[in-house]
């Protein structure tokens, strides 16, 4: 009788083990289901200046190096009606507002008919050998569909607006939002009296700072 007593406890054994087998297998899956999770979440871009694009070397720049500043972003293109009046301008505001806390950013696009066929060298020499430009130029890219640059894309996705054509202007504040935007037939005067009041105040916080 004693013999007999000792079976269920034997065949409970096997059934302790697989239990403790199959609630391992399903804490290792939980756990890699929330690795997987947190690993392949798609990062939601923090702004404008947290993003890095290519110069017209095909290098990768940071963005991050305009932070604190005002920029003024602007799809441009070398064979457009709009191309000479705002190269010009475009210079002009870059020279007079200066570099400590202003900057015009360039991405050259072909996306609007034949207005920008070339390479990146033939951007880069056109814009300095007609317009003297000095402000950075960046690698030539699209602004829309799926191909769309990631940060052109943080801008229009910001504004919830596609530009129509070249030279629309995205005024970015100095912790990479936008703050404004234009289509290419506003006055250059009007932007950069928008422009200059952002500049003065980035001044006056930094004297504030100090």
């Amino acid at each position: 009788m004693d013999t007999l007593s000792s079976y269920p406890l034997k065949s409970s054994v096997p059934k302790a083990r697989m239990f403790l087998v199959l609630f391992t297998m399903m804490i290792c899956t939980a756990g890699l289901f929330l690795l997987q999770n947190k690993l392949f979440k798609p990062r939601k871009n923090k702004d404008f200046y947290s993003l890095e694009v290519r110069d017209l070397r095909g290098r990768t720049v940071s963005l991050e190096k305009y932070r604190g500043k005002a920029s003024l972003v602007v799809n441009v293109a070398s064979h457009c009606e709009h191309t000479e009046r705002n190269y010009k301008a475009l210079q002009e505001i870059h020279r007079e507002l200066g570099t400590s806390h202003f900057n015009v950013l360039a991405f050259p696009c072909g996306q609007f008919g034949d207005t920008e066929p070339g390479s990146n060298r033939d951007i880069e020499a056109f814009a300095k050998a007609n317009y003297g430009v000095t402000f950075p130029i960046f690698s030539k890219i699209k602004i829309m569909g799926s191909e769309a640059d990631p940060a052109f894309k943080y801008i229009t996705d910001s504004v919830q607006k596609l530009p129509k054509w070249n030279f629309w202007k995205f005024l970015i504040n100095p912790d990479g939002h936008v703050v404004k935007y234009w289509k290419p037939e506003e006055p250059m005067e009007n932007i950069k009296q928008e422009a200059a009041a952002l500049v003065r105040e980035i001044i006056l916080k930094k004297r504030v700072e100090l």
